[in-house]
């Protein structure tokens, strides 16, 4: 199962010098029954976005709370084993926990298949929408407008060869 891990870039840092992308349990997103319900679409590339699109915002949430990391959304992708992962049936539906997952073993960073990055101009709106978010979340919406404005900017696909540049250690 693909699953797409939410970061920022000094937890992709640890991740790199100490070889694990997570010890488990760890949050995660993936394509899950919940998530192909909501997005009433049988096309695996549309969905594998959308569980793409959930991992940013929950990476955009790792940077709220971390005022000192580099304002860039970062996402992971990598292949677990269908047994490593498990949801929540009672939070299947509910808006915030759509695609959510929980992988419950430790996943080696070498097994990633690609980290999703943002580009470095996205990075004043990537900082509004982290400093928007708890607003949002209370039902401003001019601030879900800042949020969502992160969305406007795509994320940027790297192998995992180039994970030491975008980290500074190469």
């Amino acid at each position: 199962m693909r699953v797409y891990v939410p970061l920022t870039l000094p937890a992709l840092a640890e991740a790199y010098k100490t070889g694990e992308l997570g010890t488990g349990p760890f949050v995660a997103y993936a394509v899950t029954p919940g998530l192909r319900e909501w997005y009433l679409s049988e096309d695996i590339e549309e969905l594998e976005y959308a569980a793409l699109s959930r991992a940013a915002l929950a990476s955009l949430r790792l940077l709220a709370a971390d005022p000192d990391a580099l304002r860039r959304r970062v996402v992971v992708a990598v292949d677990v084993p269908d047994g490593a992962v498990s949801t929540d049936p009672d939070r299947a539906l509910e808006p915030a926990a759509l695609g959510e997952v929980t992988v419950k073993t430790g996943v080696p960073l070498a097994k990633a298949a690609a980290v999703h990055v943002d580009a470095e101009d996205a990075e004043p709106d990537v900082a509004a929408a982290a400093d928007a978010l708890e607003a949002a979340d209370g039902g401003d919406d001019d601030a879900q407008f800042t949020v969502d404005g992160a969305d406007d900017h795509e994320l940027l696909w790297y192998a995992t060869q180039e994970i030491p540049n975008l980290v500074g250690l190469g």
